[in-house]
């Protein structure tokens, strides 16, 4: 038998201290003898970690590929639009960072869904007659990933589905997967700027049906539904009795010919969980600052999801405090010539990168309307030597050393995804080269290139 003393209370007196005794190496204190198994080692991953999969890694870490040598790496693959340095965010924002900072009183715990203050900024700041806000609809979180994964725990359980959009943001997948729960996918229709096959989304809906994810603007689509359109898909999630998880990161970020309209402004009946953040429109995604609205005028909700969304923001605490104490200034300052500026920019590569990809023979880019993406479709029976736009892709980086996520990683074969956030010399650039891959690759039958490519 080993005696350990353990101090308590931090004091070393006698009348602090017990006497613990501790069974070592299988023994029995009062026997000596040995009782049960032998102990080894039997440490293995959790079944959740053993769900979870991110189909963008999986695929980007596959593709065993060295850009050629012979030319600088552009890449037009990942949503970070600060990589370049060429999408500064406004001075407002940062001036309304080191205010907060400056003043001292952002440097401990704040409650788990954020300072009270800052919840009736981001209410204020959202809030309209159509869908309005308090600051009790409003749980900060760290970022929109954090938003939509407390959104999904909350409304769906292990065994139930939720529906996705075709092609859409892989995060939804890794995070149901790994509750548990079943994915269904949904189709956008390239053909009618990517708009939700409203049909064959509700031919879905089964008696296990947790929620409706609509994503609008769209990653990786770029494109913006109409209030119409948002309205038809309101009337579905109504008559299923369907609530909506709508990931809006990208809200307000569309080009100047398009409307935004948030989702909740339509949806008097149906209850609507709104996810957003900073990190797109303010070009901030590394403070990691989003949001959930809570749209509930009929009460649909109750008590009862709020109560477990505050009970999920407390297993662990939210977003950084010095950035909730500049929400403010943030969401109050910020200068419309800074928007402006950024869509004007970001427009104007979209129509840069889809005229020169509009020209190149077997390629059919979508034209966006918003957000910072554009799929371009492959006809990939014009390019024989390659299976599939993953094989595509990974040559296309080989060859000119452009880097392009396949779409096979949003679920949606035969496309790949370009990021208009680079700068238009460097978008020129890519785009020249996608041209010089195609012309080598292409294929028209029986030697007939200029016929088949006339465009």
């Amino acid at each position: 038998m080993d005696s350990y003393l353990i101090q308590v209370n931090g004091k070393a007196s006698l009348p602090c201290l017990r006497d613990v005794h501790v069974c070592l190496h299988g023994k029995s204190p009062s026997s000596g003898t040995t009782k049960g198994r032998k102990p080894h080692w039997a440490v293995r991953a959790s079944e959740m970690s053993k769900r979870t999969f991110n189909p963008i890694r999986a695929i980007v870490d596959s593709m065993k590929v060295a850009p050629n040598p012979q030319k600088p790496l552009i890449s037009l693959s990942i949503g970070d639009p600060t990589v370049f340095g060429n999408l500064p965010t406004d001075e407002e924002v940062m001036r309304a960072v080191k205010e907060a900072l400056d003043t001292g009183s952002y440097n401990g715990y704040a409650p788990s869904v954020g300072y009270l203050s800052c919840r009736e900024v981001v209410a204020d700041y959202h809030s309209c007659p159509e869908a309005p806000l308090e600051a009790q609809d409003v749980i900060l979180t760290s970022g929109c990933s954090q938003a939509i994964e407390l959104a999904l725990a909350v409304l769906a359980n292990p065994g139930q589905n939720i529906l996705v959009p075709r092609p859409g943001f892989s995060l939804y997948k890794t995070l149901a997967l790994s509750m548990g729960i079943e994915v269904k996918f949904y189709n956008l229709l390239p053909e009618k700027s990517w708009e939700i096959d409203l049909k064959q989304m509700e031919s879905l809906v089964d008696d296990k049906t947790a929620c409706l994810i609509v994503n609008n603007p769209s990653n990786p689509c770029g494109s913006v539904f109409s209030k119409t359109h948002l309205q038809k898909i309101v009337a579905v999630a109504s008559r299923q009795c369907v609530p909506i998880l709508a990931d809006e990161i990208y809200a307000e970020m569309v080009f100047e010919d398009c409307k935004y309209e948030a989702l909740a402004k339509v949806s008097a009946n149906v209850p609507v969980l709104s996810c957003g953040g900073l990190a797109k429109r303010w070009l901030v995604p590394g403070w990691r600052m989003g949001w959930i609205l809570i749209h509930d005028r009929r009460d649909i909700f109750g008590k009862e999801i709020r109560d477990g969304l505050l009970r999920l923001s407390q297993r662990i605490l939210g977003p950084c405090t010095v950035v909730q104490g500049a929400l403010g200034g943030i969401l109050r300052r910020t200068s419309s010539e800074f928007y402006h500026n950024t869509l004007s920019f970001l427009k104007s590569n979209a129509d840069l990168c889809y005229s020169a990809l509009s020209a190149v023979c077997g390629l059919k880019p979508i034209q966006p309307s918003g957000a910072m993406y554009l799929m371009v479709g492959i006809q990939m029976e014009n390019f024989p030597e390659f299976e599939n736009d993953v094989e595509f892709t990974e040559r296309l980086i080989a060859e000119q050393s452009v880097f392009c996520l396949p779409a096979t990683c949003f679920e949606y074969p035969n496309f790949f995804r370009v990021v208009i956030t680079v700068p238009a010399d460097m978008m020129m650039e890519a785009c020249q080269r996608i041209q010089q891959f195609c012309e080598q690759h292409y294929q028209g039958g029986e030697g007939a290139q200029e016929l088949e490519c006339d465009k």
